[in-house]
């Protein structure tokens, strides 16, 4: 079992079997997923309890490969030092984990890395500005995937089909940005609130829904809330994706992280990538804030580099954003923070944010 760290009510026990863990892990050893194989030397970035290390432990050890377990010092520079010292192939993580890292490399920072093959990032979404940033200066490849305690956890993996790697460069990394492709073994059917399944075409949303031999069917003594999430096999992910015409999902956000103004959806996953385009945005959340005439409004907690401190304003902020989205998903708000906090496996703490900042004026 493997408890999820749920951000409302208490925890949840999912149930494994061996057979469900003996699939997953030759489903990720594949080449077009994460492409593990007795050569390589893993590092994840990613503790036990998420997920049983996103399941990469049980592959390595089958196939031989060499394990490289970070400890609890989890610094950029302990992180790259393992890198180096160890040569290690592929590694695993949240992007706080892969933000502070290039933070790390830009102040200066110098390690030999020709070993790392490509860094996997997964757990929330990861910027195509920083995915490009990562692969032009340092040489190092960002694999982005997606998955949940339930799933095992891999569902999807974003590597590029043969023929997309004659796409012109922008439309490339704007695909390695989405979630990826449904990965071998899976079904899926992304539906809307009628329970009509959406068109693949990146702009209709709906619900991720997921089934497959490694596919949890139940929490452990939670009938009720395993009824409430698995139905008639299939599991409600509960979050709310685009699919594009290739097949790439992009997770546009969990349902109760949408923001509903005046009645049309803003997506906080999207409105946080784009604002971290910004060169001089470390990091940055999107909440949504009560508003007595639009019901909802985004408000944006933003980390600035440390060169940027005091430098940047929020009006400088809104004007980058300005041609980058619609007019009304500009934030109400942007507020400036030292540090966004962040839950045990280094996700954004949103629930947390919104308690202590969503009924400000």
């Amino acid at each position: 079992m493997c408890y999820t760290t749920a951000t409302t009510g208490l925890p949840k026990g999912v149930i494994y079997t061996q057979r469900s863990i003996y699939l997953h892990s030759l489903m990720i050893s594949l080449h077009d997923v994460l492409s593990i194989s007795e050569r390589d030397v893993i590092l994840p970035v990613v503790p036990m309890f998420h997920v049983l290390a996103w399941g990469i432990p049980f592959a390595a050890t089958w196939l031989g490969a060499k394990l490289v377990m970070p400890g609890r010092v989890l610094t950029p520079e302990a992180i790259c030092t393992l890198f180096q010292q160890e040569r290690v192939t592929i590694s695993a993580g949240v992007p706080t984990i892969w933000m502070g890292l290039y933070q790390h490399l830009e102040g200066g920072a110098r390690y030999e890395l020709d070993n790392l093959r490509h860094i996997i990032s997964g757990g929330s979404a990861i910027s195509k500005e920083l995915i490009k940033a990562f692969e032009k200066k340092y040489g190092l490849t960002i694999l982005h995937a997606y998955g949940m305690t339930e799933t095992s956890p891999l569902v999807l993996s974003a590597p590029l089909k043969s023929y997309m790697e004659n796409w012109e460069e922008g439309r490339k990394y704007a695909a390695r940005a989405k979630q990826g492709l449904l990965v071998p073994g899976l079904e899926m059917k992304i539906i809307n609130s009628e329970g009509e399944e959406v068109a693949w075409d990146g702009k209709e949303m709906g619900e991720l829904c997921v089934k497959g031999p490694w596919i949890a069917g139940a929490y452990y003594k939670e009938p009720g809330r395993s009824a409430e999430n698995v139905k008639d096999g299939w599991l409600h992910t509960n979050d709310i994706v685009t699919v594009d015409e290739e097949g790439y999902l992009l997770i546009q956000d969990r349902a109760k992280d949408l923001i509903k103004s005046g009645g049309e959806w803003i997506s906080s996953v999207d409105l946080e990538m784009t604002i971290m385009g910004h060169p001089d945005i470390a990091e940055a959340a999107v909440i949504a804030m009560p508003h007595a005439k639009w019901v909802e409004r985004p408000m944006a907690c933003v980390v600035l580099n440390e060169m940027a401190r005091g430098k940047i304003q929020e009006a400088e902020i809104l004007a980058y954003l300005q041609d980058k989205v619609a007019k009304f998903w500009l934030p109400d708000k942007v507020i400036f923070l030292e540090e966004i906090p962040k839950t045990s496996v280094g996700k954004f703490n949103k629930k947390l944010l919104r308690e202590t900042y969503a009924e400000q004026d």
